[in-house]
């Protein structure tokens, strides 16, 4: 696939620092290259969170370099699909944009056996997505 075949997803929810990052690091794992994804947030924290990097680690996936950071209009119009999880009105909402909103515990403050939880169920959503988009995994 060229890059301008490729799907375009974005991960939203207000830190930057947990479902999205972990999202976004299903995606690239899960995808290898076939989708194109980023990540942001509407008030980005100052750093990922530590769990949630420890999480994706157990799984082989690496988020630890992660940087969170703000959502601009720039990606969100470039999204073919953009994913909102937990951030409320505070998310952007273009028309003509596919939306999914995915209600997920926000891992903030969660030990290492809720965060899993959450992993997964991120895991799970990524992959139904990309079948809905028609990328082969793996």
């Amino acid at each position: 696939m060229t890059d301008e075949t490729r799907p375009r997803v974005l991960f939203l929810c207000v830190h930057n620092a947990g479902r999205s990052q972990m999202a976004l690091g299903w995606m690239h794992h899960l995808a290898n290259g076939r989708v194109t994804a980023w990540s942001g947030g509407s008030e980005p924290a100052d750093e990922v969170n530590p769990v949630a990097v420890l999480a994706m680690a157990e799984v082989g996936i690496d988020i630890a370099n992660a940087q969170p950071q703000r959502w601009t209009d720039e990606v969100l119009l470039a999204a073919d699909v953009v994913v909102t999880m937990g951030c409320g009105d505070t998310c952007p909402y273009f028309p003509g944009k596919r939306y999914e909103d995915w209600e997920l515990t926000d891992p903030a403050g969660k030990d290492i056996d809720e965060v899993r939880a959450i992993r997964d169920e991120i895991g799970r959503r990524v992959q139904a997505l990309l079948v809905s988009l028609g990328v082969p995994t793996g």
